[in-house]
């Protein structure tokens, strides 16, 4: 489900030229995992071998999910009351993205 999401995302955006202007042949920068000590490195490793995902991912997750029930719901109150669901999340995730540009 996720993964057809994605695929959908990028074979649109392709269409949409917007991978047109990439760097073509620049190498892609490692040295930022190279540079992360050992300890979080590990960390890192562990959290994602034991299938954490971060809270972004799963929100995109939850959003895909609110959006296909809301497609199949026949019910005007069920769908009143999933909109309004599918709404917060994508506030949620905006505000989640905003406040990591300003981190930054």
């Amino acid at each position: 489900m996720f993964d057809e999401l994605v695929e959908a995302k990028i074979q649109e955006a392709m269409k949409n030229g917007e991978f047109d202007n990439l760097p073509y042949g620049k190498p892609i920068n490692l040295n930022y995992w190279a540079s992360l000590p050992e300890d979080i490195r590990m960390g890192l490793m562990l959290l994602r071998n034991a299938g954490y995902v971060p809270e972004e991912v799963q929100l995109l997750k939850d959003t895909e999910e609110l959006r296909e029930r809301l497609v199949g719901s026949t019910d005007p109150d069920e769908k009143s009351v999933l909109t309004k669901k599918l709404r917060e999340a994508e506030v949620k995730f905006s505000m989640m993205l905003e406040m990591r540009r300003r981190r930054r």
